[in-house]
């Protein structure tokens, strides 16, 4: 599994012209299965993340995480983090998941960050969808499971 999180002021999704989800401040996360991955994958990807400490505490630093701070998180599926250009001009998706363990493993990634009682929005599974969102540092975390960077 891969995600991009960006801590945001805001941030929003829409889809067929209204928006499926929308947070304040929290974490914009775009998150990708990958073809590999198990189901545990989903529990400790949200882990880690609400546990990021990328929000600033009191002293300027970065030492508060999304739990910390109250805020939301806009979970939303995006394969294309698995694409590979690496000597092609059009990406390769090979690594990523086939849509249904894709949507399996998305569901549960959303759980599981639900089941730390945050606030969890969501854009909509296979839809063209357009995220606006206001990054706030800018901040911006990449992750992978297989911890390849």
């Amino acid at each position: 599994m891969r995600a991009v999180i960006q801590r945001v002021a805001r941030a929003r999704v829409e889809t067929s012209g209204r928006v499926a989800g929308e947070i304040g401040p929290g974490l914009a996360v775009l998150v990708a299965v990958g073809r590999g991955d198990e189901p545990s994958v989903a529990s400790v990807m949200a882990e880690k993340i609400v546990h990021l400490r990328v929000f600033n505490g009191e002293d300027g630093r970065m030492n508060r995480s999304v739990l910390d701070t109250g805020g939301a998180i806009l979970a939303v599926s995006q394969f294309t983090l698995y694409g590979d250009a690496r000597g092609q001009r059009r990406p390769s998706f090979l690594q990523a998941a086939p849509a249904e363990q894709g949507q399996a493993l998305y569901e549960e990634f959303v759980q599981a960050l639900r089941g730390f009682g945050l606030r969890v929005e969501t854009g909509i599974f296979q839809a063209h969808m357009q995220l606006e969102l206001v990054n706030d540092g800018p901040v911006t975390i990449l992750l992978d499971s297989d911890k390849t960077f």
